[in-house]
C-alpha cells in the first residue's frame, strides 16, 4: 500500500502523520521538540514506523513549520511548504466548506480566511507569545495545575474573572492580584481562557471577517474552556476536529501525495548523525548567517545567504 508522510515541526511540538491514498490518517505522532528538532523528528519517525500496517511503503514526504527547511533536508522531502498553505490544505481535506481557520499553537497563532477553497487572507502573530500555548502553560504552573486540567475547570465557572492578557507579564501580575483578593480558582482559569480569545481577536483577528464554518485548531484547541470562549464571543459554533492539532502535517502529507514526485522513503534514520553548524559570512557588510547541515560529515545543504557570493 502506498502512503505519504507529513511532518510539522514547531518551537514547542513536533507532529507527524502518515496518510493513505484517500488522505485518511493511518498513523500519527505528537512529541515535544525540546529545543532539538533533528532528535524530535527522529523520534516521531520511529513512532510512525511502529504504527503503519505491514507492506506499507511511504512514497513521498512533506514538511512544514518553523524548522521545515532543516527537517526537509534531513528527510529528503519532496515538498517544503509554509504553515498557511499546509493548514489550509489539511483543514479542507477534513472540512471541505471551511471559511475561517483559527489556529493557536505553542508560541504563535494565525488566522486563515478561505472562500471557495482558496486562501484570500491571513494574519500571524509571531512577535509576542501572550495568549498562546506557552502562555497557558505558564499560567497553569503558577496556579499549581496541569495544563490538561485548565479546560474542564474553566467550564465549572459561573463568573469568569476579568484578566488583562495583552502582555504575559501584565497577565501574570493581574492573575496573582485576583487570586490574592479572593477570586475562585475556576473563575480565574475561565478568565484566562476568555483573555486568550480576547487577545487573539484583538491582535491576530483584528479587522478580519470571521465567517462560519469556523474551525479551531492547534494545541490550544484541546482546551474546551477556550473553545467555549470563542463560541460565546463569535456567536456561532466553532468546530474542533479530533486531529485539529495535526492539520499542518496532514496538509503537507496531502501536498506530497499530490506532487506525484514519488520515491521510497527509508525510515532507518536513527543511526545517521545529522549536525548543523552556523557561520557568519564576512565577504560583505551584510554578514549573513549561513547554516550548514551535515550527514555523517557530508555536507547536505546550506542556506541563509542573501547574495550569490555567500
Amino acid at each position: 500500500m502506498k502512503a505519504y508522510l507529513g511532518i510539522d515541526i514547531g518551537s514547542i511540538s513536533t507532529k507527524g502523520v502518515v496518510i493513505d491514498e484517500k488522505n485518511e490518517i493511518i498513523a500519527f505522532s505528537y512529541l515535544w521538540t525540546e529545543g532539538n528538532p533533528i532528535n524530535a523528528v527522529k523520534n516521531v519517525v520511529r513512532e510512525l514506523q511502529g504504527q503503519i500496517p505491514p507492506q506499507t511503503q511511504v512514497m513521498a514526504v512533506g514538511t512544514t513549520g518553523s524548522a521545515r527547511k532543516l527537517v526537509g533536508t534531513v528527510l529528503g522531502a519532496q515538498i517544503v511548504k509554509n504553515e498557511i498553505t499546509a493548514h489550509a490544505v489539511g483543514t479542507m481535506s477534513r472540512v471541505p466548506g471551511v471559511r475561517t481557520i483559527l489556529e493557536i499553537g505553542g508560541q504563535d497563532s494565525k488566522i486563515i480566511l478561505l472562500r471557495n477553497g482558496i486562501v484570500t487572507d491571513y494574519a500571524m502573530n509571531t512577535i509576542c507569545a501572550a495568549g498562546t500555548g506557552s502562555f497557558l502553560m505558564s499560567q497553569a504552573k503558577r496556579l499549581g495545575l496541569a495544563i490538561e486540567e485548565l479546560g474542564e475547570m474553566a467550564l465549572q465557572s459561573e463568573n469568569p474573572t476579568r484578566i488583562a492578557a495583552r502582555c504575559t507579564v501584565f497577565a501574570e501580575s493581574d492573575l496573582v492580584h485576583k487570586a490574592q483578593i479572593g477570586h475562585k480558582k475556576e473563575d480565574i482559569v475561565a478568565g484566562i481562557c476568555n483573555a486568550v480569545v480576547s487577545n487573539y481577536l484583538n491582535n491576530v483577528g483584528k479587522g478580519k471577517r470571521i465567517s462560519a464554518p469556523t474551525v479551531f485548531q492547534g494545541g490550544v484547541s484541546k482546551n474546551v474552556g477556550v473553545v467555549r470562549a470563542f463560541e460565546q464571543t463569535l456567536g456561532h459554533e466553532v468546530h474542533v476536529d479530533d486531529f485539529g492539532h495535526l492539520m499542518g502535517c496532514l496538509g503537507v502529507a496531502v501536498l506530497a501525495k499530490n506532487s506525484k514526485q514519488e520515491k521510497p522513503f527509508d525510515f532507518n534514520i536513527q543511526d545517521i548523525n545529522f549536525v548543523t553548524k552556523g557561520k557568519e559570512c564576512d565577504i560583505c557588510p551584510n554578514n549573513c548567517e549561513i547554516i550548514y547541515i551535515y550527514r555523517n560529515d557530508e555536507l547536505l545543504d546550506s542556506w541563509g545567504n542573501r547574495c550569490e557570493r555567500g
